[in-house]
């Protein structure tokens, strides 16, 4: 089963994620939302999963830069309209392992990562 780590290559979050995979034998497809975009099916699918809150990262640069108007009283399809045109919105990293889902490297999700990791064994790598 294929794990693939979506984020930005100059995000340390997403670097130590990489280090930590591979650190357990695991190498994560990487895919950069910078270069590589963000495609309407996938956000939608992770919408539907998480939800748009938590793939909003209001704590960025780009969610900064942006004009107040833009940040103020977003609904779902305002949320994914701005993560479409900004794909540097969404929080860092995400990553997805058959039907799980992680979005962000806290604690928490390293946590899950490793009981995903190892219930599966080695292939997800």
């Amino acid at each position: 089963m294929t794990l693939t780590l979506y984020g930005l290559k100059t995000c340390d979050s997403c670097r130590k994620a990489v280090a930590f995979l591979k650190a357990r034998d695991c190498s994560p497809q990487f895919h950069d939302l910078r270069a590589d975009g963000l495609d309407e099916d996938m956000l939608d699918r992770w919408i539907g999963v998480v939800g748009w809150e938590a793939l909003l990262n209001r704590r960025s640069t780009t969610w900064r830069a942006l004009p107040d108007g833009a940040k103020e009283g977003l609904d779902p399809a305002g949320a994914r309209r701005l993560l479409l045109d900004n794909p540097t919105l969404v929080k860092r990293p995400v990553i997805a392992l058959g039907d799980l889902l992680l979005v962000g490297f806290a604690a928490a999700q390293q946590a899950a990562l490793v009981e995903a990791l190892e219930s599966r064994g080695a292939a997800a790598g």
